[in-house]
């Protein structure tokens, strides 16, 4: 008679996750010798946005902390590339990949590469289509979008609307995109709100985001408010409307809480952006690569399609952040400074450290 499994289930505070293990669907076999050092491989797609520097810092330092070393391999939005660099870092004896695809659908061969040659993979922070990755670590995409047009709809429930995308090599905007459609839906639907565009970006550009709304309101078009998909958008959203003195007239939300966003919410040049809580994430997937390296069986409760198989999902969950609540999210978590987010509003009107 076969022993039932035993399930070791550990809530770590500091992460806001939950990480299950003893049981799995999953069986790894590896060659390597439990006196080796783990070695991971970190492929990152990009270093554009401020953000990926917070994530590989996070991810290589408590990755280190667990006695892995970690390799680190940037593909400058460059699909093959990644690919590239994965089959080297394969070659150098890798014991998991953590990837962030350029392209969600040509970074499948990359994974599938790396799988037949023995190494587990995580698809970090982007979903990899038709790969049967071994977990997808990310946030809730859809509930970015849900938040992002929840606040727009409070600010402006009538008007209309232009919505900017990230490129469609990257599934996270049509996630973001579905959340914000299913609260728009309806707006749409009793004729209160009109989506006028529906930009499509590539590799997330500010000049893009800029132009695109600047040639709108060239053309008279009018707009009411501005739903992007990041900061970055955001911002070049922001810039084109400043041209036409329209910063304080159309509302703008983006996702990320990086720096010059929040300084915008603050200073009122952007309604909200959604903060991402970056070091849960990075310190979260450190941990399970380390655990998937030493052949530790791990079984998360949620799954995720990528258009072939259902993926485990490592999923945490984003925040709307406004001016009301900034430092008690964004300021109270680390992630920026009261110094850093107020440094343009005079100190008269910064928060009270309730902490004091």
């Amino acid at each position: 008679m076969k022993k039932p499994c035993t399930v070791l289930i550990i809530f770590i505070m500091m992460f806001g996750v939950i990480i299950k293990t003893g049981c799995s669907d999953r069986k790894y076999i590896s060659s390597r010798s439990s006196s080796q050092k783990i070695t991971i491989g970190f492929s990152i797609d990009n270093l554009q946005q401020e953000r990926w520097y917070i994530d590989k810092d996070t991810f290589v330092k408590e990755a280190e902390k667990l006695d892995a070393d970690v390799i680190v391999n940037v593909a400058y939005n460059n699909a093959d590339t990644q690919i590239s660099q994965v089959k080297d870092m394969v070659a150098k004896g890798i014991d998991v990949l953590v990837i962030i695809p350029y392209d969600c659908r040509k970074a499948a061969v990359a994974v599938n590469y790396a799988k037949k040659n023995g190494v587990k993979v995580i698809a970090y922070d982007r979903l990899v289509l038709n790969a049967d990755v071994d977990l997808y670590a990310s946030f809730d995409n859809e509930k970015v979008g849900t938040l992002q047009a929840n606040a727009m709809i409070k600010a402006v429930s009538k008007g209309n609307y232009v919505i900017i995308n990230g490129p469609s090599t990257d599934y996270n905007t049509v996630m973001i995109n579905k959340g914000i459609m299913d609260v728009l839906n309806k707006y749409i639907k009793a004729g209160q709100i009109k989506i006028v565009k529906q930009i499509v970006t590539k590799d997330w550009s500010a000049d893009e985001a800029s132009d695109s709304i600047a040639k709108l309101l060239k053309d008279d078009t009018h707009i009411d408010a501005i739903i992007a998909e990041n900061d970055t958008l955001a911002a070049g959203a922001i810039d084109a409307l400043a041209e036409y003195h329209l910063i304080s007239s159309v509302p703008v939300v983006g996702m990320d809480a990086d720096i010059a966003a929040c300084q915008r919410v603050v200073e009122e040049q952007q309604l909200m952006t959604v903060y991402k809580p970056i070091s849960k994430l990075a310190t979260a997937a450190a941990d399970v690569a380390v655990k998937l390296a030493k052949n530790e069986k791990i079984t998360f409760s949620e799954k995720i399609n990528d258009g072939k198989y259902d993926v485990p999902y490592l999923k945490i969950e984003p925040l709307a952040v406004d001016k009301e609540n900034m430092y008690s999210t964004v300021i109270k978590d680390g992630f920026h400074t009261v110094e850093e987010v107020y440094m343009n509003v005079p100190k008269s009107q910064w928060p009270e450290d309730k902490n004091k």
